[in-house]
Parts: C-alpha cells; structure tokens; sequence
C-alpha cells in the first residue's frame, strides 16, 4: 500500500493496517475513491487484503457490492462476515447502556434513532434504570427540556429535499413520485376529438413513451392500445359520450388495463379528449 506518510510508506506491506472510510459504500468516502484509483494519499495492489467489518444496512448493498466488485478486478483479496467472523457492531450492548445510565444518570432520557420498536424498548430500558421522565418523540416534534418538566411543545416540518436543476424542494412539488412510475412503466398519451353525435371524428392519436414495442402475445403495443381506446369509446352510450370528464376517465382505465394484461405493468395514462 502507498501513502503519503512518510512512516507507513517504508514500512513492510504486512505491517500497515489502514481504517479506512465507505463500509456502507458512500460514493465519495476513502473506499470507494480507492477502490476507483482516485485516492489522493492511499492505493492497493493485488494480495492487498480489505476487509469490511460492517453489516450492509439494507438498501445499500448494491453500491456495497460495486466496490467489492472493483477490489476483486484488481486482484485484492476482500473478507466480509459471509467470509469470516469479522463484524464490528457500533452499537453498546444493553449491559453497556447500563452502565453509561449510571454514570450519567439522566433526569430525562427521549429515546431517538430506529424504528418504533427500538424506541419502545429504550424507553422501557430507561424506566428500569430509574430515569424520572421518559418522553417518546416523533420526527418533528419540539420538546422543552427545562424549565419545569420536559413538555413537547410544538412542531415542524420534516421531510427530504430535493434538488432538480435550480428548484429546491419536496418530492410531491417537483414531481418526483411521478417520475418513479415513469421510470417503472412508462407512459400512454391519447388524443380523441369527437363531434356532437358522438362519433370519432379523426382517428385517436397516440404516443408510448418507455414501453415495449411488444405485449406478451407479440402484438405491437400501438394496436393495443389502438384497440382498448375504440373499444372504449364503442362501450360508452352516445347520450353519455357528451360528458369529456367520463369519456377520458373510461379510456385511461381501459388502456392502463389492456396494457398491463399485455406487459404486467400499468403505466401512467393522460388522455385528451376534445368534443367538437
């Protein structure tokens, strides 16, 4: 291993032990840099062991298993605790906890940080080690913790952020549920013009956007889709075909439904209906 410290760089390459950042593989963290060749002061060479003593959290396994991945390309021997028993909790033990509550001794313990159950039986555990007051608290909310007796005392928002382009804000304002399902099952945009009786007056126009050219069956998704929208509009009584809000309404299930019979996924649906 090379490094920029002069002591570890002359030093026998079984000697040097390097705690490095990116267990759960944070992009910019030393692993990953290292793993890519971009570490400024640190590098590996091949028979170079890295071992991570930390369980994936769930959710970050895949960017886990890239830099994995990229260590083995370049021939670097990597132990996680499948390999061998090398897991490292940072998490105290509940005999741990004890003993920190009874240097402590806290008048007041708000138990944070895991699920609903976690918090519970912190809050348990800390009535068992003779904590006063006890308060379970949601994400949001204020509490006072003095004067007088701890109290929640109001709230405020809480919630991700996001940047898109130069617009900083929550996911549902700059669309980003929307854009989740487009990513997933595309998108079916249907135009229809009917005249006063009723009728098609020019035929449907139509545009897929992220879907197979193909349904199961091999029909091309434009004829299915072609087919659901007449069918639609043949199935609706002319007296009722007046009404642009039902007419639309009926199409958009009838294609979502058609498509997915044909792919096994209903994409998003905006339907144009215009009565001339």
């Amino acid at each position: 291993m090379s490094a920029a410290s002069s002591r570890s760089r002359y030093l026998p390459r079984s000697k040097v032990v390097a705690i490095l950042t990116g267990s759960q593989g944070e992009p910019r963290a030393a692993l990953a840099r290292i793993a890519e060749d971009e570490h400024k002061f640190v590098g590996l060479s091949p028979g170079d062991t890295v071992v991570f003593s930390a369980r994936p959290i769930p959710g970050n396994e895949k960017a886990i298993g890239n830099i994995i991945n990229q260590l083995c390309d370049q021939g670097i021997i990597v132990l996680t605790d499948r390999d061998r028993l090398v897991h490292v909790s940072g998490h105290p033990r509940r005999d741990e906890l004890a003993e920190m509550y009874g240097w402590v001794r806290p008048e007041i313990a708000i138990p944070v940080h895991g699920e609903a159950m976690h918090l519970w039986a912190h809050a348990a555990f800390a009535r068992d080690m003779g904590v006063k007051q006890v308060m379970l608290t949601e994400n949001g909310n204020i509490v006072r913790l003095a004067p007088g007796a701890a109290e929640e005392i109001d709230d405020v928002p809480v919630g991700r952020l996001y940047k898109d382009g130069i617009i900083i804000a929550d996911e549902d304002s700059v669309g980003v549920p929307e854009r989740r399902k487009l990513g997933f099952a595309g998108h079916v945009a249907v135009s229809v013009v009917l005249d006063g009786k009723g009728s098609v007056a020019v035929d449907p126009e139509i545009a897929l956007t992220g879907l197979p050219i193909h349904g199961v069956s091999g029909h091309p998704f434009e004829e299915t889709v072609m087919t659901a929208v007449l069918g639609t509009i043949e199935s609706i009584p002319r007296a009722r075909r007046r009404d642009p809000d039902l007419v639309r309404e009926a199409i958009r299930r009838s294609v979502r439904a058609a498509v997915r019979q044909a792919w096994g996924k209903k994409p998003l649906c905006t339907v144009f209906v215009a009565i001339v």
